[in-house]
């Protein structure tokens, strides 16, 4: 007879495998965790000696380590494969998503519920939590006027930030030297940055990707050098005031500064410091808006279209008569306008600004709210924008770690949800009839 040999069992060598090869990612993940977070997390300042803590990045990289293990191994289970299918199908969905018309109608409901709450808000929440609140709403207006030109347009802005201190600096200076109110310098100063979005348009007509990004950023810095530098008319690094809102006259101070009346003695009210800020917020959502209706019936207008067209393949754009000089420029000047609306808001409500409050973290940030919240989603930009100004703020109590855990945060979205939190939504369009 025969002798037979015992032969390892296909499973046992497929685990084996798989095991080792969980062990070789942990390790490497241990490995570069630790190179990144060494000279971050264990060399730590205090007073002016640096202290060797070693064994916090060597603890964070160890939990990195294990989980990576974990998650190799999980991903070779029956579940683990078939979540790994659920996410390789999300990510081929498509770009855009189609409503129909019944979905739509029950969305306004809800719509009209959040803007219900919104109103409210300012009301329920302290003073702290209220400009945080404000703070959101200006990110918001600085993330739909992005959202145009590298959502729709699809034109890689990282200067935008120029187009924000414009119409901050419009406030502040035209109050300086042409005596303007801040509703006087609203519109002029929308204008003035969209000025300066067609100014940087015309350089950057033949530009793309990379290139384009590149000439943009050094746009942003020119202006926030040439704040810097011009003494004699900006202030320069000391900065300039910039004038508080009225409402008809009427000033949210305790006494009246610009010759009108107080808002508290004119209602006969007990004076609150919180007033300025509830009538900016109600200000700023109204300007939201409207200017998420003005977006939105933009992109289903011709020159909307012709923005995607020029976003998804500018050579068949042209081909097709496009002339894509002007619907480049009018994406960079109402892009622009939006930054100016939102600067001008930022300059009121801190009374205060220089030009530390423009640098290329500021662009870096409303890049990153438009890509969280979904190229071309208004509603994504929204949400993105609200959850990027609160979230840091709640995880203050993390201070040590809010910005490693903020990077951490960005990261697993945009492995888990690509296309950003939100896809970009478009309402099915209703056949009345058909012709004969």
């Amino acid at each position: 007879m025969p002798s037979t040999t015992a032969l390892p069992s296909t499973t046992g060598v497929r685990w084996a495998l798989v095991f080792r090869q969980a062990v070789l990612e942990a390790a490497a993940a241990f490995a570069l965790a630790l190179l990144l977070l060494g000279p971050i997390v264990g060399l730590v300042l205090d007073g002016y000696e640096v202290k060797n803590e070693l064994q916090r990045p060597l603890l964070i990289a160890a939990i990195i380590a294990i989980g990576r293990f974990l998650v190799a191994l999980a991903m070779h289970t029956p579940a683990g494969q078939a979540m790994l299918e659920r996410f390789n199908a999300r990510r081929r969905q498509p770009g855009v998503l189609v409503v129909s018309i019944p979905e739509s109608n029950r969305q306004r409901w809800w719509l009209l519920v959040i803007i219900a709450l919104a109103l409210s808000l300012p009301f329920l929440a302290s003073k702290y939590w209220l400009t945080v609140l404000i703070q959101a709403m200006i990110y918001v207006l600085l993330g739909l006027g992005l959202n145009i030109v590298v959502g729709l347009a699809g034109l890689l802005d990282l200067g935008y930030v120029a187009f924000y201190a414009v119409g901050a600096y419009g406030l502040a200076l035209g109050a300086q030297y042409l005596d303007l109110g801040f509703w006087s310098a609203l519109p002029l100063a929308a204008m003035l940055a969209a000025l300066f979005g067609c100014v940087l348009g015309f350089p950057v007509l033949r530009m793309h990707g990379d290139y384009l990004a590149i000439v943009t950023l050094g746009f942003g810095e020119i202006i926030r050098l040439v704040l810097n530098n011009w003494l004699e008319f900006t202030g320069g690094p000391n900065g300039v005031a910039a004038p508080a809102p009225q409402l008809f006259g009427l000033e949210f101070t305790r006494t009246a500064k610009e010759g009108g009346v107080p808002f508290h003695e004119y209602f006969q009210i007990a004076y609150d410091p919180t007033h300025r800020f509830i009538f900016i917020y109600l200000a700023l959502f109204l300007i939201v808006c409207l200017m998420v209706v003005v977006v939105t019936r933009l992109r289903n207008m011709p020159v909307g279209r012709a923005w995607e067209a020029l976003r998804e393949d500018e050579i068949a754009c042209r081909a097709l008569g496009i002339n894509h000089v002007l619907v480049k420029l009018s994406a960079f000047m109402m892009g622009a306008t939006v930054g100016g609306i939102a600067g001008v808001f930022f300059a009121t409500y801190q009374g205060f600004i220089n030009p530390t409050s423009f640098n290329f973290f500021e662009s870096a940030l409303i890049v990153a709210i438009v890509v969280l919240g979904g190229l071309g989603s208004t509603t994504g930009v929204i949400v993105a924008a609200v959850v990027l100004t609160i979230l840091p703020e709640l995880l203050r109590a993390f201070a040590d770690y809010r910005v490693f855990t903020f990077g951490v945060l960005m990261v697993l979205m945009m492995i888990w949800r690509p296309r950003g939190l939100i896809r970009p939504r478009r309402r099915a369009f209703e056949v009345k009839g058909l012709c004969p």
